[in-house]
């Protein structure tokens, strides 16, 4: 009696990730890993897929993995620091990545040309900021996401390429490698090359709403205004971030402006007011200081993966995206 709906899983693998039949004489349990679990069921994956559908990777000569297979496999990329090589080891022979993915034990698993090109599919198909956005909307959904505040805030990211030599006369050289990463001055401390990191981070909660990647010598202000998404009750950034438009355009939202003063040219020095406001905001806005810290420590965002902006802005995406779901199964425990 149990006959037909094994033969019916095995007639699924490889189009839906349902098991197969060597998976129905297994342990239960098997290849299980708990906090996997706990993250896929936080999930609606079908949304997800929907958005997938747009990926045309490269033809391979065979049938393409499954695009959201794919997509999880990046995500474990991000969760255990792997390069591509050792993802294409990993999913080949750890069960509890082929669980979380829906490879069945005796499906092929993708190879690490075939994860770049996915990669690459995911750019053209315009989706580095839909899949975060996907994931918030959800999060929202089960209260997670709090809008009381959005964080803003920027870090310098070293360029994978080896940073060119700077002229004689001062002017910056650029790699020949990454034509994107570029120089900056920083205000104490060495000059740095590479791409700047700029976060939106939801008060409460330290879910990362909006990430954008620059090269770095883009000004951290050039860049706020798309990361003030609107909904949110206020609005906290450091000097770097004041401007009196800004200013305006928060009141008229009707958010409340948490933009701490700086004293500009000619002033000798802030009010008395403004620095009692300053004092007052600087540790609430501090908080986005430790999804910088969770990045570079735990998931070593020191320096970018990839050359080329567009390759390394879909890393900070997936970054972000991983992170989310770790703090969401924190916040869902």
């Amino acid at each position: 009696m149990q006959i037909r709906p094994l033969t019916e899983a095995v007639m699924k693998r490889g189009q839906d990730g349902q098991l197969g039949l060597a998976e129905a004489f297994m342990a239960k349990g098997l290849g299980c890993n708990a906090r996997l679990e706990k993250i896929a069921g936080l999930v609606d994956w079908p949304q997800f897929e929907q958005l997938l559908s747009r990926v045309r990777p490269g033809e391979t000569g065979r049938p393409p993995y499954r695009a959201l297979a794919m997509f999880k496999a990046l995500l474990l990329q991000q969760w255990y620091g792997l390069s591509d090589p050792g993802l294409e080891e990993a999913l080949g022979d750890r069960l509890s990545f082929r669980r979380f993915c829906g490879f069945a034990l005796d499906e092929t698993t993708p190879d690490e040309t075939t994860l770049c090109r996915f990669r690459q599919a995911l750019i053209g198909a315009g989706l580095v900021d839909r899949l975060l956005e996907e994931l918030n909307r959800q999060l929202e959904g089960r209260g997670l996401m709090l809008k009381q505040g959005t964080m803003i805030d920027a870090t310098l990211v070293a360029a994978q390429a080896k940073a060119p030599a700077v002229s004689a006369d001062g002017t910056a050289g650029r790699s020949e490698l990454d034509g994107d990463a570029n120089w900056t001055r920083q205000q104490r401390g060495p000059s740095h090359f590479g791409y700047k990191a700029h976060i939106a981070m939801d008060q409460g909660s330290r879910l990362i709403r909006r990430a954008l990647l620059t090269p770095a010598k883009v000004y951290e202000s050039e860049v706020a205004d798309q990361l003030i998404l609107g909904g949110e009750k206020a609005v906290y950034a450091d000097r770097a971030y004041e401007h009196k438009e800004r200013r305006r355009r928060l009141k008229a939202l009707g958010i409340k402006d948490r933009i701490m003063h700086r004293s500009h040219k000619h002033q000798a020095g802030l009010p008395h007011w403004q620095r009692q406001r300053n004092r007052l905001i600087a540790p609430i806005r501090a908080g986005v200081e430790h999804v910088f810290a969770t990045l570079k420590r735990c998931y070593g965002y020191r320096r970018v993966r990839y050359f080329r902006l567009d390759r390394n802005a879909l890393q900070l995406e997936l970054l972000c995206l991983a992170l989310n779901l770790r703090r969401a199964a924190v916040l869902t425990a």
